[in-house]
Protein backbone atom coordinates (compact mmCIF):
# COMPACT_ATOMS: atom_id res chain seq x y z
CA UNK A 1 0.00 0.00 0.00
CA UNK A 2 1.36 3.42 -0.92
CA UNK A 3 1.44 6.25 1.57
CA UNK A 4 -0.12 9.62 0.94
CA UNK A 5 1.74 12.72 2.09
CA UNK A 6 -0.05 15.08 4.41
CA UNK A 7 -0.64 18.60 3.07
CA UNK A 8 0.67 19.97 6.38
CA UNK A 9 3.52 22.41 5.83
CA UNK A 10 5.77 23.18 8.77
CA UNK A 11 5.91 26.84 9.78
CA UNK A 12 9.61 27.21 10.60
CA UNK A 13 12.85 26.03 9.08
CA UNK A 14 16.55 26.41 9.95
CA UNK A 15 18.65 27.45 6.96
CA UNK A 16 22.28 26.36 6.92
CA UNK A 17 25.01 29.00 6.45
CA UNK A 18 26.85 26.91 3.83
CA UNK A 19 25.83 27.93 0.27
CA UNK A 20 25.60 24.37 -1.11
CA UNK A 21 23.63 23.13 1.91
CA UNK A 22 21.37 26.20 1.66
CA UNK A 23 20.68 25.45 -2.02
CA UNK A 24 19.70 21.88 -1.14
CA UNK A 25 17.46 23.07 1.73
CA UNK A 26 15.73 25.64 -0.53
CA UNK A 27 15.11 22.99 -3.21
CA UNK A 28 13.64 20.65 -0.60
CA UNK A 29 11.52 23.50 0.79
CA UNK A 30 10.15 24.33 -2.68
CA UNK A 31 9.18 20.68 -3.24
CA UNK A 32 7.50 20.59 0.20
CA UNK A 33 5.51 23.77 -0.60
CA UNK A 34 4.51 22.56 -4.09
CA UNK A 35 3.40 19.15 -2.78
CA UNK A 36 1.40 20.74 0.05
CA UNK A 37 -0.29 23.23 -2.26
CA UNK A 38 -1.11 20.53 -4.82
CA UNK A 39 -2.62 18.26 -2.14
CA UNK A 40 -5.44 20.67 -1.28
CA UNK A 41 -8.92 20.69 -2.75
CA UNK A 42 -9.23 23.30 -5.47
CA UNK A 43 -12.15 25.68 -4.96
CA UNK A 44 -12.98 26.32 -8.62
CA UNK A 45 -16.56 25.79 -9.82
CA UNK A 46 -16.67 26.74 -13.52
CA UNK A 47 -19.81 26.57 -15.65
CA UNK A 48 -18.24 26.39 -19.08
CA UNK A 49 -15.63 23.65 -18.65
CA UNK A 50 -14.50 21.06 -16.11
CA UNK A 51 -11.88 22.03 -13.50
CA UNK A 52 -9.47 19.77 -11.64
CA UNK A 53 -10.71 19.42 -8.03
CA UNK A 54 -7.44 18.46 -6.38
CA UNK A 55 -9.12 15.36 -4.92
CA UNK A 56 -7.23 12.13 -5.47
CA UNK A 57 -8.76 8.65 -5.36
CA UNK A 58 -6.73 5.47 -4.98
CA UNK A 59 -9.35 2.90 -6.01
CA UNK A 60 -6.81 1.06 -8.15
CA UNK A 61 -3.02 0.93 -8.10
CA UNK A 62 -2.87 4.24 -9.97
CA UNK A 63 -3.94 7.65 -8.68
CA UNK A 64 -7.23 8.91 -10.08
CA UNK A 65 -8.23 12.55 -9.92
CA UNK A 66 -11.62 14.17 -10.24
CA UNK A 67 -13.05 16.97 -12.32
CA UNK A 68 -15.91 19.30 -11.38
CA UNK A 69 -18.39 21.37 -13.36
CA UNK A 70 -21.43 23.50 -12.50
CA UNK A 71 -24.63 23.32 -14.55
CA UNK A 72 -27.10 26.21 -14.26
CA UNK A 73 -30.73 25.82 -15.30
CA UNK A 74 -34.10 27.59 -15.31
CA UNK A 75 -36.38 24.58 -15.93
CA UNK A 76 -36.54 20.86 -15.28
CA UNK A 77 -35.74 20.00 -18.90
CA UNK A 78 -32.90 17.47 -19.22
CA UNK A 79 -29.40 18.95 -19.46
CA UNK A 80 -26.59 17.51 -21.61
CA UNK A 81 -23.66 17.11 -19.20
CA UNK A 82 -20.91 16.54 -21.78
CA UNK A 83 -18.94 14.12 -19.58
CA UNK A 84 -17.23 11.28 -21.44
CA UNK A 85 -18.71 8.46 -19.39
CA UNK A 86 -16.58 5.32 -19.51
CA UNK A 87 -17.89 3.70 -16.31
CA UNK A 88 -21.33 3.79 -14.67
CA UNK A 89 -19.56 4.38 -11.32
CA UNK A 90 -17.52 7.34 -12.59
CA UNK A 91 -19.39 10.12 -10.73
CA UNK A 92 -18.12 10.74 -7.20
CA UNK A 93 -20.25 13.64 -5.98
CA UNK A 94 -23.48 15.10 -7.36
CA UNK A 95 -25.52 17.76 -5.61
CA UNK A 96 -27.50 20.90 -6.24
CA UNK A 97 -30.01 23.48 -5.16
CA UNK A 98 -32.80 25.54 -6.65
CA UNK A 99 -35.12 28.40 -5.84
CA UNK A 100 -38.73 29.20 -6.50
CA UNK A 101 -37.79 32.89 -6.36
CA UNK A 102 -38.48 33.19 -2.63
CA UNK A 103 -36.96 30.14 -0.90
CA UNK A 104 -34.00 27.83 -1.50
CA UNK A 105 -34.30 24.03 -1.72
CA UNK A 106 -31.90 21.14 -2.05
CA UNK A 107 -31.95 18.91 -5.11
CA UNK A 108 -31.79 15.23 -4.28
CA UNK A 109 -29.45 13.05 -6.36
CA UNK A 110 -30.24 9.52 -7.27
CA UNK A 111 -33.83 8.61 -8.06
CA UNK A 112 -35.71 8.39 -11.36
CA UNK A 113 -38.92 7.87 -9.36
CA UNK A 114 -40.83 11.00 -8.41
CA UNK A 115 -41.64 11.60 -4.76
CA UNK A 116 -44.41 14.02 -3.72
CA UNK A 117 -43.01 17.41 -2.73
CA UNK A 118 -39.46 16.69 -3.97
CA UNK A 119 -37.33 17.26 -7.06
CA UNK A 120 -34.75 14.57 -7.72
CA UNK A 121 -32.15 14.29 -10.45
CA UNK A 122 -30.23 11.35 -11.85
CA UNK A 123 -27.62 10.89 -14.56
CA UNK A 124 -27.62 8.96 -17.79
CA UNK A 125 -24.50 8.54 -19.89
CA UNK A 126 -25.32 11.85 -21.63
CA UNK A 127 -27.77 13.87 -19.52
CA UNK A 128 -28.86 15.21 -16.15
CA UNK A 129 -32.52 14.18 -15.88
CA UNK A 130 -35.04 15.63 -13.41
CA UNK A 131 -37.84 13.78 -11.65
CA UNK A 132 -40.43 16.20 -10.28
CA UNK A 133 -42.82 15.06 -7.59
CA UNK A 134 -46.40 16.30 -7.35
CA UNK A 135 -46.61 19.32 -5.06
CA UNK A 136 -42.90 20.19 -5.18
CA UNK A 137 -42.06 23.91 -5.12
CA UNK A 138 -41.94 25.47 -8.57
CA UNK A 139 -38.42 25.87 -9.90
CA UNK A 140 -37.29 29.23 -11.28
CA UNK A 141 -33.53 28.62 -11.33
CA UNK A 142 -30.86 26.40 -9.86
CA UNK A 143 -27.51 24.75 -10.17
CA UNK A 144 -26.11 21.25 -10.07
CA UNK A 145 -22.47 20.40 -9.35
CA UNK A 146 -21.05 17.17 -10.78
CA UNK A 147 -17.70 15.67 -9.88
CA UNK A 148 -16.32 12.62 -11.67
CA UNK A 149 -13.23 10.50 -12.00
CA UNK A 150 -11.18 11.73 -14.94
CA UNK A 151 -9.57 8.32 -15.48
CA UNK A 152 -11.84 5.61 -14.10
Amino acid sequence: MSTVNSPYLRTSRDFPPDEQALRMELNKMYIDVANSVNARTVGLFPTNRPAVTGEEFFLTTQKQQTLRQVYQFTSTASINHGVMVTSPNQFTSCYGSYTDGMNSYGLIFGSPTSVPGQIFFYLTSTQIVFSVGVGSPSLSSGRIILQWLANP
